[in-house]
């Protein structure tokens, strides 16, 4: 009997089976995707692909991207449901490669300096929209963004590097909470309301005695990834951040530890790749401090251009005087948090780093709803209020106009209006929950040393730093040769380095230097260093003057002194000093007007005339300009601050030249200060053989060129 075909019910039923639609075959982002990659795979089969076509290409290739992402994000989808949608996404992927490869000027919209037009941003929210996206007011209007100077734009760079990351990983992931239904308007009695100058004002007639500091939580694990322990005032400035807050201006004093707070709330938050932008002097101090606190994360600094930047890291750091040239790619960077340190530095809204730091904040906080942005200043404010402006903006409190959906919420829940009494005591407070922290030293004093010693690491650059390196190098060459003359007489090589050959080649060389100096030696090396580093040590100082006030700054070199002193009284800063050629009273005359006038933040110290016998407890602040040959002279300079009256802890800030002798100079003096806690003190302190700290600097130069030289 020959098979029956099917019935006419079974054929009406696999009609209705195939005719039934899966959800994401009408509803979502991807049927909307599919038409218009469609549309564009046609336009490419006629030849190339042009005007309208061109940013469709663009824009669906942006949201494939990113409904990937909220694809494998979705929690309430079911794994068939995950599989199905990232099959279609790879499907659409495919057509769009293949189109790609007929019309290769589509691949030039993939790079990361692609500019996405206005165009762009108005087709991908109606693609939104039509998906059936619920989006927020600020996503729903395009405002055209302002284009960069023409100067500005010319020397936009984007590094090697940059461009692999971003082809790697082309598409940035957003934020989808920033899609979720927006909460209704908060804005009702305070609409008509101009805000932003009396938000300046309420700071200073709403005080009430108040400190400007929001509450925190308390202190919760103190331990870190870098085995480091935080301090009790900065684990609840982190708990903070663990508990979802994600905005700070931290205005702590310095020595308080700024920059390991924001590092291990960066760490808490999640918030990587991270941008720190930042003065250069204090360039290599953060890179140091993300090796330290954060082992596990990988820092790149931006020097010059970026060719040396590595863009597979965690940590960004870029100085303010270089942030213009690369802010392009910065702004389409994948950042999930931004520090600004030492943020007074964008106070004016004119000037290029400030337009540049506000250019990248503007483009993370559109991406992420809730990104990690932290400015870090002892002085938010330098001139008057409205050095605020720029800080708050940055953080996304306020806008040109007006105070922005959080903040306006909170202003608008106080029931006032500027015209009430009350509003600007309610209004200062609102702005300091936002995030303002501000601890001074007498707040946490119980919790940090009485005195500590730290390093500020700087990079010498320019000639000053090409003839410091060359020097070095022949200094090490020379001490080479010598090792090198006294093993090949002896007729018995070996790989293992001979300690005592290197002291005794290390102590040649000191006896020699001192019969004749006139070549390069470890002593015109470290004046040269001293010189080098006067200028940025002088800057670092007046940015701790203007932060904390007074300021104690030592160097041992007239022209260093010189240098020094010129610098502070180009940048207004008013200063005293104390020198081995005044008289006695003289002086007195000089540490008088260092501690009884206000108006004198720095006084400029001999190292050797105003070592002993000097009382200058009216700072807590030492910055060190030059290193000491003994251990003893840098206590000395130390104790003339740390000294019996001193009601605060004491900071002593070494300016130090990395990758120079002067660091190793730093590690001796450190080793020496150890031999002092061991012998007096009774501490258990490593135990070594005792050389002067010349003959120590030079054989731990010719120890590491022996270790390095098979290497190289």
């Amino acid at each position: 009997m020959a098979p029956q075909g099917p019935t006419r019910n079974s054929s009406r039923n696999a009609n209705a089976k195939r005719g039934r639609k899966k959800p994401l075959d009408d509803e979502g982002i991807i049927p909307v995707l599919a038409r218009a990659v469609r549309e564009v795979e046609s336009s490419a089969s006629r030849g190339k692909v042009a005007g309208h076509n061109r940013t469709k290409f663009q824009v669906a290739a942006l949201l494939v991207r990113e409904e990937r992402q909220r694809a494998k994000d979705d929690t309430a989808a079911s794994a068939a449901q995950k599989q199905e949608a990232l099959k279609r996404l790879d499907g659409l992927a495919g057509i769009m490669a293949k189109t790609a490869a007929k019309d290769t000027t589509l691949i030039a919209l993939l790079a990361p300096e692609a500019k996405i037009s206005d165009g762009a941003k108005k087709m991908r929210r109606d693609f939104l929209v039509a998906s059936g996206a619920i989006l927020q007011p600020a996503d729903l209007v395009i405002v055209d963004e302002v284009a960069a100077p023409a100067a500005d734009v010319a020397k936009q760079v984007v590094p090697a590097s940059v461009r692999q990351a971003q082809l790697a990983n082309p598409f940035m992931s957003p934020d989808f909470a920033a899609y979720q239904k927006p909460q209704a308007s908060a804005e009702g009695l305070l609409l008509n309301w101009e805000l932003i100058e009396p938000l300046f004002r309420s700071f200073e007639q709403g005080t009430g005695g108040g400190v400007a500091s929001m509450a925190l939580p308390p202190a919760g694990e103190l331990a870190t990834p870098g085995g480091l322990d935080l301090m009790v005032h900065q684990s609840e400035f982190v708990e903070s951040a663990r508990k979802g807050h994600r905005s700070f201006l931290l205005a702590d004093e310095p020595g308080l530890g700024k920059t390991a707070q924001a590092l291990i709330a960066a760490e808490t938050a999640g918030a990587f790749p991270l941008l720190v932008v930042v003065p250069n002097v204090v360039k290599t101090n953060w890179l140091r401090e993300v090796n330290q606190w954060l082992p596990g994360r990988r820092p790149t600094v931006v020097h010059g251009d970026g060719v040396e930047l590595n863009a597979f890291s965690d940590v960004f750091i870029v100085n303010y005087d270089i942030l213009d040239r690369h802010v392009g790619w910065l702004s389409k960077f994948d950042f999930r948090g931004m520090v600004v340190d030492e943020a007074h530095f964008i106070k004016n809204k004119d000037s290029q780093r400030s337009k540049a730091v506000q250019a990248v904040a503007k483009t993370i906080r559109a991406r992420l709803r809730h990104p990690l942005l932290v400015a870090l200043t002892g002085t938010p404010l330098i001139n008057q209020i409205e050095d605020f402006r720029m800080i708050w903006q940055f953080l996304g409190w306020i806008d040109e106009k007006k105070p922005r959906g959080e903040l306006m919420a909170k202003l608008e829940a106080t029931g006032l209006t500027p015209a009430d009494t009350g509003f600007f005591f309610e209004a200062r407070k609102a702005v300091i929950s936002m995030g303002i922290v501000r601890r001074k030293k007498q707040d946490v004093a119980k919790d940090i040393p009485a005195r500590r010693v730290a390093d500020i690491p700087i990079e010498l650059d320019g000639e000053a730093g090409r003839s410091i390196v060359e020097a070095e190098r022949t200094l090490i060459a020379r001490l080479l040769e010598r090792y090198d003359r006294v093993i090949k007489a002896r007729g018995a090589e070996s790989d293992e380095i001979d300690n005592d050959l290197v002291r005794l080649v290390a102590t040649s060389e000191i006896d020699e230097t001192k019969q004749d100096d006139s070549g390069d030696n470890v002593f015109t090396l470290v004046r040269k260093i001293g010189q080098a580093k006067a200028v940025m040590a002088a800057d670092y100082t007046a940015q701790l003057a203007r932060n904390v006030g007074k300021v104690v700054f030592f160097a041992k070199h007239i022209d260093v002194l010189d240098a020094a002193e010129a610098h502070f009284a180009s940048v207004g800063i008013a200063t005293t000093s104390v020198r081995g050629d005044q008289s006695s009273a003289q002086r007195q005359s000089a540490i008088d007007a260092f501690t009884n006038d206000d108006n004198v933040q720095v006084i400029v110290c001999s190292l050797l005339a105003a070592g002993v016998g000097v009382n200058l407890q009216a700072a807590s602040n030492v910055v060190l300009a030059e290193l000491s040959w003994t251990s003893a002279e840098q206590t000395q300079a130390i104790d003339r601050v740390h000294r019996i009256g001193q009601e605060l802890p004491v900071t002593a800030w070494r300016i130090v030249a990395a990758q120079t002798v002067d660091a190793r100079i730093a590690e001796l003096i450190d080793q020496k200060s150890g031999l002092a806690a061991r012998a007096l003190d009774g501490e258990e302190t490593p135990v070594g053989v005792e050389v002067t700290m010349q003959v120590g600097a030079l054989m731990v130069l010719l120890t590491v060129a022996l270790e390095t030289r098979g290497e190289l």
